[in-house]
Order: structure tokens, then C-alpha cells, then sequence
């Protein structure tokens, strides 16, 4: 299950992790984001130890969305090193999102 992340802890976990951090911006009432939700849990369990898998309620945290120009939902971003690396917006496939992290997180 990915770690529920907010805009007070957003630094810590996402910025100055060790590891690549793959975070999902969603909110309840999304559709698309209800059904890649558990497409993300499954890649966290996955990439367990390699990548951290993180999600933020865009509704709760308007903050960190806000900061790095989240416009629609779902989105994903992919941040190394305290830095973003790639951005993928909407429902996409597993595969596509395993491909991601392959590439461009431990690749």
C-alpha cells in the first residue's frame, strides 16, 4: 500500500529521500484516480526497498499540487534526487507506469 503523504511532510518524504519517490496526486471523488489507486498500491508492494511509492489527497493538500502545477488529476510524478524526472497525467496502464520506473527511476 502506498504511504499517504501531505503538504507538512512532503519535503521530508519525497524531497530528501534516498531513494526515487513516485507520488500520486488524487482525490476521492476522481474516477480516473480510483482506478489507478490500486495500480500504484500494487507498485509499491513491487518496488518495495527500490522506490517509494507515496499518494497525496489533492483536496487536503493544496499546497505541494499547487507548487509543481498539478492541473488535472490524476497525476503522477516521479522525483530523484529532490528533483522531478518525469510527469504522467491520467489513468495509464501498469505497464506503462513499471516501464517508467524501470527507466528512469533504477534504470
Amino acid at each position: 500500500m502506498a504511504e499517504q503523504v501531505t503538504d507538512d511532510t512532503f519535503e521530508e518524504v519525497v524531497l530528501k529521500s534516498d531513494i526515487p519517490v513516485l507520488i500520486d496526486f488524487w482525490a476521492p471523488w476522481c474516477g480516473p484516480c480510483r482506478a489507478v489507486g490500486p495500480i500504484v498500491d500494487e507498485i509499491a508492494k513491487e518496488y518495495d526497498g527500490r522506490v517509494r511509492i507515496v499518494k497525496m489527497n489533492v483536496d487536503e493538500n493544496p499546497a505541494t499540487p499547487n507548487r509543481y502545477g498539478v492541473r488535472a488529476i490524476p497525476t503522477l510524478m516521479l522525483f530523484k534526487n529532490g528533483e522531478t524526472v518525469e510527469q504522467v497525467m491520467g489513468s495509464v496502464p501498469k505497464n506503462h507506469l513499471t516501464d517508467l520506473l524501470d527507466k528512469k527511476a533504477l534504470g
